[in-house]
Formats: structure tokens, sequence, C-alpha cells
């Protein structure tokens, strides 16, 4: 495999942790790690340049069938181009999704830093049992539901997501609902929606706030490794 280009700030991370410089083409302008990164920009992940895709003449695209558009990909697919689709909504189906397309379709060496994560999140204790909302968007305000991957890494913190079985996965909650929920925490990442102190904490008055690293929270790559204890250290420090 000599040309990929990547739909998934995720998963251009983990390939380019991975593999040759030269392995990635084209990426999408949210893919922000590695810094510097040398390839073509092709549009964000709701809007991949398709013609511009194409142009690259890439081996593979990789994708994500939550983060893309399922008419991009048929558009890509129509074009003549193989694309590999992943589904990432627990930790260990991300440790399965990652292996699957770093060894099996790019035929790289197995990473370190996969068996690193794996190792970090083997050795995880949750600490107490909190229950939270963890709203991912405002104007409307939206949050976590069920079956979510950033979810997952929180219950393995010893968080209970109070939306936990809603059934949608991004329900759209009023605020003063998710106000008088009874939650003792309320996780703001800082994606999506880019959530600060000044920005979400006073919405929810009474409420500690955790702001946490939406990086090590809702993508699937070497920010595994490290993300047990960067998540844990936000939360334990909640006021």
């Amino acid at each position: 495999m000599r040309r990929v280009v990547s739909l998934v700030p995720s998963l251009t991370d983990a390939v380019a942790a991975s593999g040759p410089p030269e392995l990635l083409v084209g990426v999408t302008d949210w893919c922000t790690h590695p810094a510097g990164l040398d390839a073509v920009r092709i549009g964000g992940t709701k809007n991949p340049d398709v013609a511009a895709i194409v142009a690259l003449r890439p081996d593979l695209v990789i994708a994500n069938e939550e983060e893309n558009r399922a008419p991009d990909l048929a558009a890509l697919r129509a074009a003549g181009l193989p694309v590999l689709v992943t589904e990432v909504r627990t930790l260990p189906q991300a440790f399965a999704e990652l292996d699957r397309l770093l060894t099996g379709a790019l035929g790289l060496p197995r990473p370190g830093w996969l068996t690193a994560a794996e190792k970090a999140w083997a050795g995880v204790e949750a600490v107490g049992v909190r229950r939270a909302f963890v709203p991912v968007w405002r104007r409307p305000w939206m949050v976590l539901g069920r079956d979510t991957f950033a979810g997952d890494l929180l219950a393995r913190l010893g968080v209970v997501n109070a939306y936990g079985s809603h059934p949608e996965r991004y329900p759209k909650v009023p605020a003063e609902e998710l106000a008088a929920s009874g939650c003792d925490l309320v996780v703001l990442p800082d994606e999506p929606y880019r959530f600060t102190a000044e920005d979400g904490p006073e919405a929810f008055p009474g409420i500690p706030a955790a702001l946490v690293s939406g990086r090590h929270l809702t993508w699937y790559g070497p920010s595994l490794v490290e993300a047990p204890q960067v998540l844990a250290r936000a939360l334990a420090e909640a006021r």
C-alpha cells in the first residue's frame, strides 16, 4: 500500500505514527495531528472534495461510519477507489479496527503504541462512581447518548452517563433539563465544540465541571496511550 487518503483525524494520526511519511497523500482540514503533516488537504470530514481525492490516485481511502457521509463514500467507490470504513463505538472495537487497518489493510508492522495503549487501558481501575452528562455541542445543547466511544471510555473511568440509555446517540437536551438532571458532574470536552472554563460551566451552576481533552476522549489512535491518565486527572480536578 503506497498512497492513502484519510477522511478521519484519528486515523490520520494513527497511520502517520505507524507508517512511512509518504504513505498519507491526502487528509482532511481537521487532521491536526501530527503537526506539520505534509499531505494535500481535501476538505472536511462531512464535505470532502471527491474530485480532489480521485486526482490523488490513492490505493485506499480510509473512513468511519459515523464521521463520514455515506453519499461521499459511495461517490468515491463509484470513481473506482477502494474505501475502508471503520466502525468504532467501544474501546475494544477501536483496538480491533486499528489493527485491521494498520496491519491488515496497510500491511504495516503492529505499532508499539497500539500495544502500549492496550496495556494502559487494561490497567485502568475506576475509583468511585460519578453520574454525569457530557455535552458535545451548544446552540442547541447536545449530549452523549447511547453506544458511543467516548461514553465507553468514561465508563471505564467510573463515570456513569446519565443519558447512556437514551434512544438517540447524540440527543438534543435543553440546558434547563441538564441542570436539573441531578448529576454530580458535567464533562465538557474541547471538541467538537470547544468548551472552556468561560464557555460551558456557567450554564450549570452548582455542578462540578470537568474540562477534558477532546482528542483524548474521542480519538482512537496514539492518544489512547496517555488518555487514561489525562482523562482521570481532569475528572479528579473537577470542581
